[in-house]
Parts: C-alpha cells; sequence; structure tokens
C-alpha cells in the first residue's frame, strides 16, 4: 500500500519541503526544494519573529501549499516541524496562527533535543556512521546540534542556541570578518561549548559528519575545485578531507560578500552565513583534534521520513 508524506523542516534561515511516495519501509522522493525565508533575520536575538519575517515566511509556505495540492498530499500526511527561530519566539503562538490560516500548513514546534534526534535518525540513514562515536553536527541558522552517537545509538546530544544567524547579527560587523570580532566569536565558542567539550572527553569521537546546509555548499565547492562538476545528485554520504576544508575556510575567510560569490559551489543563500559557520567547524576540529570530516546531506527531514517509515 502506498501513501505520499511531506515533510516540511522550517528552518531559521531556509525552509525545506520534502515530498515522497512511501511504500511499506521504502520510498522515493516526488518532489524535494528549499527557498530562504530568512525568519530569523532582524529578530532572533530579540526573540521575536518580525512582521517581514512572517511575511517572506508565508509566501514561501503558500508556494509549498501549491505544490503540496498539486501532488494531492493530505494534510495529515504533512509534518511540518518549527525549529530554534519559531520556538524562542515570543510570538510563536501568533506565526503559527498566521501560517495555519494563510496555508492551512499545521506547525509542530520541536524542542533542542527532539531535533537533534531528528537529525540523527537522518545522519545515520544516509551516511555509514561507524561503529566508533562519531560527533555529529548541524549548524542551523538559530542553533547547533551536536550528537556523538556510532551507527547503533546516540551517546549523548544537545540543542545549543548558537546558530549562523545570531552569530552574524552578533559578531560578523565587518565584510570580511575582522581579525577582532573573529577572536570575539572563537571566545564565546569556549564559553558557550562547554558541555560539549565534556562529552568529547568522555566519548573521544574519530570523526565529524557534518549535516546538511554550510556542510552541503563545502562538498559543493570541493566537487567543482576537483572535478569541476556538481556532486552525484543520488549520493548522500560524503568524505571532505581536512585540506580541503581549509582550503575553503581560506578562501571563505579572506573575502567579501562579492568575492565569496565567485567561489565555485557558493551559492547565494550561504555566501554570509557560512563565514560564521566555517569559524566553528575551525574551533571544532582544532579544540578536539580531528582529522576527519564526513559529509550527511540528510538531516532533520529525512530523520523524521526515516522514523515515518519506521511506524
Amino acid at each position: 500500500m502506498s501513501a505520499r508524506l511531506s515533510i516540511i523542516d522550517l528552518g531559521t534561515n531556509t525552509f525545506h519541503l520534502l515530498i515522497v511516495e512511501k511504500e511499506e519501509n521504502r520510498f522515493s522522493t516526488i518532489f524535494h526544494d528549499s527557498k530562504p525565508a530568512r525568519i530569523g533575520l532582524g529578530g532572533i536575538n530579540k526573540k521575536i519573529i518580525t512582521a517581514e519575517a512572517t511575511d517572506r515566511a508565508l509566501n514561501v509556505l503558500q508556494y509549498f501549499q501549491e505544490k503540496l495540492d498539486h501532488f494531492d498530499i493530505k494534510p495529515e500526511n504533512t509534518f511540518a516541524f518549527g525549529t530554534s527561530a519559531i520556538r524562542n519566539a515570543e510570538n510563536q503562538a501568533e506565526f503559527c496562527d498566521a501560517v495555519s490560516a494563510k496555508t492551512g500548513i499545521r506547525i509542530t514546534v520541536i524542542d533542542g533535543n527532539k531535533e537533534a534526534e531528528y537529525i540523527y535518525n537522518g545522519v545515520r540513514f544516509g551516511t555509514n556512521i561507524g561503529d566508533a562515536p562519531a560527533l555529529i553536527m548541524d549548524i542551523g541558522g538559530g542553533s547547533v546540534e551536536f550528537i556523538i552517537g556510532n551507527h547503533a545509538q546516540i551517546f549523548w546530544k544537545q540543542s545549543f542556541e548558537i546558530g549562523g544567524q545570531r552569530l552574524m547579527e552578533k559578531f560578523m560587523r565587518n565584510d570580511p570578518l575582522s581579525v577582532a570580532d573573529k577572536k570575539n566569536i572563537y571566545n564565546y565558542f569556549e564559553e558557550h561549548l562547554i558541555p560539549l567539550a565534556n562529552a568529547v572527553h568522555q566519548y573521544a569521537p574519530e570523526k565529524l559528519i557534518g549535516s546538511s546546509g554550510t556542510f552541503d555548499t563545502l562538498v559543493d565547492i570541493d566537487f567543482q575545485y576537483r572535478t569541476k562538476k556538481a556532486p552525484p545528485s543520488g549520493q548522500t554520504d560524503f568524505d571532505l578531507t581536512v585540506q580541503e576544508f581549509y582550503r575553503a575556510y581560506s578562501l571563505i575567510l579572506s573575502g567579501n560578500h562579492d568575492e565569496r560569490m565567485q567561489i565555485p559551489g557558493m551559492i547565494e543563500l550561504r555566501v554570509d552565513m557560512i563565514v560564521v559557520a566555517v569559524c566553528l567547524v575551525d574551533y571544532v576540529l582544532k579544540t578536539y583534534g580531528i582529522q576527519q570530516i564526513q559529509v550527511s546531506s540528510y538531516a532533520l527531514k529525512e530523520g523524521v521520513l526515516a522514523q515515518l517509515l519506521a511506524a
């Protein structure tokens, strides 16, 4: 018996729509799109979703709803999840009500713990984590999820409200990033990631697995550099050498917005946030002495899908 399901991930920076055909415990993708909504812009550190951000969100979600209608997805088979910007907004209820009234899409707001669990399930679905503990990292616009686990289980997980949009609004006063602001960001990581330091000390992960977002763009930059082509569309598990990460890192940190846009593989959606995101990746690699990077193009929405397939 087949059924069509849709999963919507309402991220702080980007909204994602995934529509699949489910047959028993298998699925095939019918439609997939990501659109910038930037609902954190201008309000994330004040704990509000601004009127302009709500308008952008409604535009994207009206487009998503047209796709849901086109592919005949029933409301009960649509699963929409709100993450950091929505869960921390004092006007969360008004935002969700506006979305429901305008589009019929009902949002389930999840906490950081649940978000980390879905991300782990998505990464496990799309990559070979292996037997040894790995540090999984998902850099969103509002929050960053860290999970330490292997292919069988999660050992530790925590969500930190230190996402790219928050960091940009706090620290990115110059473009390129100034030496002083960069130092401030690294001090901020040191201060806010103490629970992560303790967990890494306890479980000694051997590799970093980055999921979606910034990491997808780093893979695109790597492929453009090495092969002059985009990554294979069906592949969900990638290796990224530490050397290639640092090649991209120095290009990203040395240029301004326009210069970063010239990097083959860069996209408009990530061109600014990637600056603070690669600082965080660099901090994690150096602080914890990690020498191996793997990338999963699967994240939260595929984790939800994995759970729906298992149900």
